[in-house]
């Protein structure tokens, strides 16, 4: 069987990488709408990390399920305190896929995700989230190691193993519940953060919503240890990632459309919201 990542891949991350660098130049720069998202005060609450939704911009936690909030440890008290400096130069055009990705969420992602947890159990979306959480250990373990944080890999190896057997293929997290063992939501946008690479300036994505230069290529360079990325065909990858993320999203409807409602501007206050969650997750 091929198990090569699609070209196309490398040449998004060595491409994206490499523009990366312009981080240090945009890096402090103040984006157009950053002081009327300022006067609007800090955004009460907002990409699932790095693990980013198909949302038409990501949201921060379930508002029913407190333990993924204590499982992957929001700092929603530092995130959101001091001001947000980043640059913006593609702003009209964000906002125009901006747009889209909020009537893609409203008319599309937010009914069939409704949809769905009308019909599945709460207790079998746990599963699954579990399952693909045990999937996804790699991409944890090789950034915590690239960050030095060792203990914590050791805790992601150990984790992996016990949830593998005792949890029955990941089904489960005895690694949590029986040895409290917590989660390390680490990822390669974060990575680069700890290694000095500033956000560069902020793009909206069709589809995926906010990120940045350096966020970017953190999600193409995840790829290559994303063990879902080298099922084949490709379709079959983007269909387990895709239900993945409609499942992630059953346990935060709601969350974004707080957000807009507490929102004077929208745009702003995911952007801005965004750069300071991010900011947070590489400073802690």
């Amino acid at each position: 069987m091929n198990t090569r990542i699609p070209a196309w891949y490398f040449v998004c991350f060595i491409l994206i990488t490499f523009i990366s660098f312009s981080s240090y130049a945009f890096g402090a720069q103040v984006s157009p709408g950053a002081k009327e998202a300022q006067a609007a005060g800090p955004l009460a609450s907002d990409q699932t990390s790095s693990e980013r939704s198909l949302t038409a911009d990501p949201v921060l936690k379930p508002a029913d399920d407190a333990e993924y909030e204590k499982e992957f440890e929001f700092p929603e008290d530092e995130a959101f305190v001091s001001p947000v400096q980043v640059a913006d130069p593609l702003e009209p055009l964000n906002r125009v896929i901006f747009q889209v990705n909020d009537k893609l969420y409203f008319w599309l992602l937010k009914p069939a995700t409704q949809g769905y947890k009308f019909v599945i159990p709460g207790d079998f979306r746990l599963i699954v989230r579990n399952f693909f959480s045990n999937v996804l250990t790699p991409v944890r373990l090789v950034n915590c190691i690239l960050q030095g944080k060792m203990k914590n890999a050791g805790t992601e190896v150990a984790r992996f193993f016990v949830n593998s057997t005792i949890g029955i293929l990941g089904f489960g997290d005895p690694g949590k519940q029986m040895f409290n063992m917590d989660i390390s939501d680490e990822d390669l946008g974060q990575t680069l953060g700890r290694w000095g690479f500033g956000n560069g300036f902020y793009i909206v994505w069709p589809v995926i919503g906010s990120s940045t230069l350096r966020e970017s290529a953190g999600f193409f360079g995840d790829l290559w240890v994303n063990p879902i990325g080298y099922l084949e065909p490709a379709a079959a990858a983007v269909s387990v990632g895709a239900y993945r993320r409609l499942n992630d999203l059953s346990f935060r409807i709601g969350e974004y459309e707080a957000i807009k409602a507490a929102a004077i501007e929208p745009y702003s206050a995911v952007r801005d919201g965004y750069i300071q969650f991010r900011n947070a997750l590489v400073d802690r």
